[in-house]
């Protein structure tokens, strides 16, 4: 089995599990309200989710 030369510094480690998450979200607008929304969830500003009404949601 192949073994490494030499060991990953620590900072190197460090830079490495801290990068990502640095891609942005993937927004879609809502059919509904078209608002951005997340995709595969209900929309925040009218409640609904593949058409149908999930949530209702305050008017602020």
């Amino acid at each position: 089995m192949a073994q490494p030369k030499r060991r990953w510094s620590k900072a190197r480690t460090h830079l490495k599990r801290s990068t990502w998450k640095l891609d942005k979200q993937n927004l879609v607008e809502c059919p509904h309200c078209h608002e951005l929304m997340m995709q595969h969830r209900v929309c925040k500003a009218c409640g609904y989710y593949d058409g149908k009404k999930v949530i209702t949601v305050k008017d602020a």
